[in-house]
């Protein structure tokens, strides 16, 4: 009996350690054509809320349950094709090169006949923000990571799994204040946060402040009649099988959104702005100046909504003598957010004393698990991110700095 109780015992943790585990995608999206990579497409399994999206070399580690093995993997990229393979073709494969084709073709056989202009578009995808975007609660699990640089030099990494709850896509009251309820899963940071070129940093909660840079669920934008009037109607792309308006502004800042044609659902934002020399901050005879921010955030359709996909930010800020305006050293911040899962309508919420603290995330953090890291879907290193960790480790091994 013993014996019989021992067997069933082992069948059962058989059973659930098979139905748990993990299999693993690795691939690389390039362009059909010219091979060159493509860059932050969009990685998910049809007709299911998980993905991840390709690096700067165009480089993906999709990290998806086995039970979904039987499942169809699908590649978005605006301007080309959907691509789609079942998955079980993938298994026990090495790095898997997936070729994309470019829209061109298909929509040079459309042709639309309307007279809106860039302006008349942004306009209606402003107004139908709340059609196109979730009204009811949503849970998003994410990855976000910071990177600090001073003089050309990386000092500094923080990585976190998060869950973001949110009540719906309304417009808020209060636009610079976080909507969101955050819970820090897993932490891990490099020994370089407690570095004296820190102080030189904003020493707030760095994630809050990527969300509340989220343009269209705070309505960032400017309502005066100019704004509208100085979008330029560029054409039209591809994305997910339907047609994209893309729009423009060109001034003192970069401006550029990517329109479904069918809903006009925002797809996609991309933001440049190079700053005057106004002074933001004095610290020991030094003034820091505002130079420069680029971003990119990027939405991605699940039934029938579209929910944030992925956000980065780059800042960059000078520090100069007070009395001679000569420069001391030059910093910049890297900040991005993918989100891995969506969780529409859950009954899971983030409670009070569950969400993450107003202060740097640094000092909310959490005993390193690196057993969890081994299997989460982070964005996949580059040959970039390799230099970074050089930079990192000259205060010694990075897995012992997060052990630290």
């Amino acid at each position: 009996m013993r014996l019989l109780c021992l067997t069933l015992f082992l069948c059962v943790v058989y059973f659930f350690a098979h139905a748990q585990s993990t299999i693993t995608i690795s691939g690389k999206i390039v362009d059909r054509e010219t091979s060159e990579p493509l860059i932050f497409a969009s990685i998910g399994i049809r007709g299911k809320p998980i993905g991840t999206v390709s690096n700067s070399i165009g480089e993906f580690d999709f990290h998806i349950p086995s039970n979904l093995k039987n499942e169809v993997l699908v590649i978005s990229m605006l301007g080309y094709e959907n691509m789609e393979a079942p998955i079980r073709n993938l298994l026990r494969k090495d790095t898997v090169i997936f070729r994309l084709n470019k829209a061109v073709q298909m929509l040079d056989e459309v042709v639309i006949h309307d007279s809106l202009n860039g302006g008349d578009i942004v306009s209606i995808a402003f107004n139908r923000i709340e059609e196109n975007y979730p009204m009811t609660p949503f849970l998003l699990d994410g990855f976000y990571r910071d990177l600090k640089k001073v003089g050309g030099i990386y000092f500094s990494l923080l990585e976190a799994a998060v869950k973001i709850y949110d009540e719906d896509y309304k417009e808020p009251r209060n636009k610079t204040r976080l909507r969101e309820r955050v819970a820090l899963m897993e932490v891990r940071k490099s020994l370089g946060y407690n570095n004296k070129f820190t102080k030189y940093f904003d020493q707030s909660n760095l994630l809050e402040e990527l969300l509340l840079h989220n343009n269209i669920r705070y309505r960032q934008f400017p309502s005066e009649q100019i704004f509208f009037d100085s979008f330029k109607r560029l054409g039209t792309s591809y994305y997910n099988g339907h047609r994209v308006f893309v729009v423009s502004i060109n001034a003192d800042y970069h401006l550029k959104l990517y329109i479904a044609t069918q809903n006009y659902a925002i797809i996609r934002m991309e933001f440049e702005r190079k700053y005057s020399d106004a002074i933001i901050r004095r610290k020991k005879n030094l003034v820091s100046k505002y130079i420069s921010d680029k971003k990119v955030i990027d939405f991605k359709e699940y039934d029938g909504k579209m929910y944030l996909n992925y956000m980065n930010l780059t800042s960059q800020i000078n520090w100069y003598d007070e009395n001679t305006n000569k420069l001391k050293f030059e910093t910049e911040l890297y900040q991005e957010l993918l989100i891995n899962k969506v969780h529409p309508n859950p009954t899971e919420r983030i409670g009070s004393t569950e969400k993450m603290k107003r202060y740097g995330l640094q000092y909310q953090d959490e005993k390193y698990n690196k057993e969890f890291w081994n299997n989460y879907n982070v964005i996949k290193d580059t040959p970039l991110d390799k230099e970074i960790v050089r930079d990192l480790e000259k205060l010694g091994n990075l897995e012992e700095q997060f052990e630290y």
